[in-house]
Parts: C-alpha cells; sequence; structure tokens
C-alpha cells in the first residue's frame, strides 16, 4: 500500500499549492528511500539521459516556439478583425467567428494562454459593446482557446503519444476529425443559443463602405498565411515526408518567415519568443523528470500491481475501465494540471489499456480530448484564469463560470460520441 499512500500525498501537495516537479521527486525520494533505500535511485541517470535523448520530446519546444512567435506577430488580432467582419451580420456572427479563429490559432499556435489572452483582449469588447451576454461572450472565448488541446500540432498530443509508445504522426492525424467535431457543436450551440435569445448575440451592423468583396479579400489575406503553415507542418507529417520533430523545425522556421511577412520581425521579438520558449519547455521536463523519480518508486513499491489488479476486477471489462479511466481524469482535471495527468496518471492506466487489447491511438485521443476539458472545468481551469486577467471590471467570475458550463456539456458528449461511436471517427 506503499505506492498507493504515496500517491495520495503527492495529490495532498498539489492542493496545497507545491511545486509539481518537486512534489513528486521529493515524496518519490523520501517513500523510495524508506520502502526500498537509497540505491532504488541508482539507475536514476540512466533514465534522465534517456528522456534527454529523447527525438520525439525535442518537439515540444520547437512547437512552442512556433506558437510564441506567431503570437507576437499580431496574428490573432488580424484574424479576429477580418472574421468579426466576415461573420458579424451573422446573429451570435462575433461569436462564430471566435471559435473559427480559435480553430486556426489551435492549428497554428497551439498556445492556450495567448489565444484566450488575444481572444479576451479584442473579441470580449466587441461582444459586450454589441449587448452579448457574458456568459456566452465569456464561454465562447475560453472554449475556443482551449482548441489547442486537441487540434493537432497540440503539445498534449506529444506528450501522450511518447507516453503511451504511439507515433506522434497518427494521433494528429487521428485527433483532426473529432477536433472539428468539437467545432462544429460550439457553431452549432451558438446558433441555437442566438436563435433562441435574440437579445443575447446581436448581429453588427455592416459598414457600407466597405464592401463585401473587399471583407473577403482582408478576412483571406488574414486567414491564408497561417493556414499554408499548418498545411505545410502536418502535410509533411501525413505525407511521411517529415517527423514531427522535423515538422516542427520546420513550422519554427514559418513562423521567422511569417514575422518577416506581417513586418513584426525583431530580434527583441525573437529574444523574447526564445526566452519564454525555455520557461515552458524547463517546466515540462523538471515535471517529467520528477514524474520519472515517481513512477520509479511506485512501480517499486508495488503500486502499480495495484493499480492493475484493481482496474482488471471492474465490472463490465473494457468499457467498465474506459469509463472509470475517463470519470477519474475528468475529476483529477478539476483541481491538477494536464502535464502531472500526463505523466503520472496515464503510465499508471495504460499498462491495463494494452493487456485489455483497446486501440492505443484511441485511447489518447480519448484522454487528449478528455484533458482538455479540464482548461475549463472550475475551480483550476486555467483559461478561467487567463480571461479573468484581461476581461473588463463588469466581467465577474460567477460570469465565466457561468459561459463556460455549456461548453463543458458540449466537450463531455463529444468525448462520450468518441467513446461510443469510434467508427464514426475514423478510430
Amino acid at each position: 500500500m506503499i505506492g498507493i499512500v504515496m500517491f495520495f500525498v503527492a495529490l495532498f501537495a498539489l492542493l496545497l499549492g507545491f511545486p509539481v516537479a518537486f512534489t513528486f521527486g521529493g515524496i518519490a525520494l523520501i517513500f523510495g528511500v524508506w520502502a526500498e533505500g537509497i540505491e532504488m535511485f541508482a539507475f536514476m541517470p540512466y533514465r534522465i539521459q534517456s528522456i534527454m535523448e529523447n527525438t520525439v520530446l525535442m518537439a515540444v519546444p520547437l512547437f512552442v516556439f512556433m506558437g510564441l512567435v506567431l503570437q507576437k506577430t499580431k496574428l490573432a488580432e488580424q484574424l479576429l478583425e477580418s472574421m468579426g467582419r466576415l461573420f458579424g451580420g451573422v446573429r451570435g456572427g462575433i461569436a462564430i467567428s471566435t471559435v473559427l479563429v480559435g480553430a486556426l490559432l489551435a492549428a497554428s499556435t497551439g498556445v492556450v494562454g495567448a489565444s484566450v489572452v488575444a481572444m479576451g483582449l479584442i473579441s470580449l469588447p466587441v461582444m459586450l459593446k454589441y449587448n452579448y451576454d457574458k456568459g456566452l461572450a465569456c464561454g465562447t472565448i475560453c472554449a475556443s482557446g482551449t482548441l489547442g488541446q486537441i487540434i493537432p500540432p497540440s503539445i498534449v498530443l506529444i506528450l501522450l503519444g511518447d507516453v503511451l509508445g504511439v507515433p506522434v504522426g497518427d494521433l494528429f492525424q487521428a485527433a483532426i476529425w473529432p477536433g472539428l467535431v468539437l467545432v462544429g457543436a460550439y457553431v452549432l450551440y451558438i446558433l441555437i443559443y442566438a436563435k433562441l435569445n435574440p437579445e443575447a448575440a446581436q448581429p453588427i451592423p455592416r459598414d457600407e463602405s466597405i464592401s463585401r468583396s473587399q471583407e473577403v479579400r482582408t478576412a483571406l489575406k488574414a486567414i491564408i498565411p497561417p493556414l499554408a503553415l499548418i498545411v505545410i507542418v502536418l502535410g509533411s507529417i501525413f505525407a511521411g515526408v517529415a517527423t514531427p520533430t522535423e515538422s516542427a523545425a520546420l513550422g519554427g522556421a514559418g513562423a521567422i518567415l511569417l514575422s518577416l511577412a506581417y513586418g513584426q520581425f525583431n530580434f527583441r521579438m525573437l529574444y523574447e519568443a526564445s526566452k519564454e520558449t525555455v520557461k515552458v519547455t524547463a517546466m515540462v521536463f523538471a515535471i517529467l523528470l520528477g514524474a520519472t523519480a515517481f513512477s520509479m518508486a511506485f512501480t517499486y513499491t508495488g503500486g502499480d500491481m495495484l493499480v492493475e489488479e484493481w482496474m482488471l476486477s471492474i465490472p463490465g471489462e473494457k468499457w467498465g475501465f474506459l469509463i472509470i479511466t475517463m470519470l477519474v481524469i475528468l475529476i483529477l482535471g478539476f483541481f491538477i494540471d494536464f502535464v502531472e495527468i500526463c505523466f503520472i496518471i496515464v503510465p499508471m492506466i495504460a499498462p491495463v489499456a494494452e493487456i485489455m487489447g483497446i486501440n492505443m491511438t484511441w485511447f489518447a485521443i480519448l484522454v487528449a480530448m478528455n484533458l482538455q476539458t479540464s482548461f475549463l472545468t472550475p475551480p483550476f481551469g486555467f483559461s478561467l484564469f487567463y480571461l479573468k486577467g484581461v476581461a473588463p471590471n463588469g466581467v465577474t467570475t460567477r460570469d465565466i463560470y457561468r459561459g463556460v458550463m455549456p461548453f463543458i456539456a458540449i466537450q463531455i458528449l463529444v468525448l462520450a460520441s468518441l467513446l461510443v461511436f469510434p467508427s464514426f471517427y475514423g478510430m
């Protein structure tokens, strides 16, 4: 039972606010030495070396860099403004354009915080100006910003590919259809909401000084560059021309070229993007090292055998296991970050999934879709914090919480459909 006690102590420490990497590493050291002695960690340097030499994980900093460079080129602003004019005449049009821009930003940057902040600064004031319901406006922005968790190139999919031993290219291909279904479900909800509540999502009066053809040209000018980068990055993977790591490098170079094209390139921007990339990468790898020590101590103390034994005894076999697993990940997502779940929870349940003969690509997409929900769930959903940080004074935390609830329900419904009808998604 030492491993199980260790897990709950780590969870309690995280809820108290202790740093993630040091929590996992420190608790692993204390319990490992107590149970087996210091000799348990003799092979730790080899594990660290193995992580540092992992070519799949090299894609993480490269995709983060690509996203940060694109964020600093004012790409989100141009996309939102042009798409807002394009769909503004439709009831709920600004919200629909926010979802579509969120999908494009997800596929070109994948940085959730940047997407939510950009849309919160630009789209939220416009929606409030035209008397949109505060809940609808906040929920749309938070949900759209999290699409980067499932739409490739997604950092979550790269981490899950490494943990589950599934080719990242396969995960990227498998995630496209669920991502598009989620976008379609968001748009459908907004259209229905606007139809039932006409005063809550009014159309924008058209600017007669700008012709419709001009609006379309401006929108295309804003959409084509990031779309071209998406096609190059994902197309090179799907065509088998490049590995995910090589395509990530291609994406970073493409982002630099786009910054030149937009006239936004300067060495200060490059320095800031590089510095933030190092911070994010250091955080991810520090958590990975702490999680490696934790999983090693957990395994040595027999915790993995207890988890496997319990999971295999769940009624309903494969379906019972999947339903319980999805519920556990969903509940944990209320309190802890997706990186911890990827590195701690997923390695515990992956061997059971393999024993049960579950398709690991499908399993990874289910977990990724579930982890995306964790960005929206109160009280610790990161998207909620990002939006609250930039929202005008009139927008309360209650408005944000109320707004995300329907979108959480939509995500759970899409997750359930992916669980019950995998063939519909090509799984």
